[in-house]
């Protein structure tokens, strides 16, 4: 696996090459439809750890899954390797929403589009909170302004 920015596909600025594993495979001998959510996640993660907050958040924080969502557009199938292209779309005042565009390496077909929502809380209480302005700076310093 390997993650970091990119210029190959804008609007995306960030990208996670991975290898498609057997066991992510289906009867059909494709990619299972449900493994691209985890592609989607492990870009996520990588973008935070590039831009330094994956462990930024004040203790009792947590960004959770509001929504998530993929259109299908070609099969990838065992061994193949993949690049996931993710970007923040927008930062509201308690949300994430995030684009992902994932590829065939070797054939720059477009294999799945993906939007996720993720909204910050307070783990305590179970309510929503501002995402705070040093989490949002640094998004926006690499995005531009989402």
């Amino acid at each position: 696996m390997s993650a970091g920015p990119t210029r190959a596909r804008p609007p995306f600025r960030f990208s996670v090459r991975l290898r498609v594993g057997f066991d992510e495979t289906d009867a059909q001998a494709v990619v299972y439809y449900g493994r691209y959510f985890p592609y989607c996640d492990r870009a996520r993660v990588e973008y935070q750890r590039h831009l330094q907050l994956l462990h930024s958040l004040p203790d009792g924080l947590e960004f959770v899954m509001r929504q998530t969502q993929c259109e299908y557009e070609a099969p990838a199938r065992f061994d193949d390797e993949i690049e996931v292209f993710m970007r923040t779309a927008e930062i509201g005042r308690t949300s994430w929403r995030n684009e992902f565009a994932v590829h065939h390496c070797e054939s720059g077909e477009l294999l799945a589009r993906a939007r996720q929502v993720m909204v910050l809380i307070d783990r305590a209480a179970r309510q929503p909170t501002p995402v705070p302005a040093s989490w949002r700076d640094a998004v926006q310093a690499f995005e531009g302004s989402p």
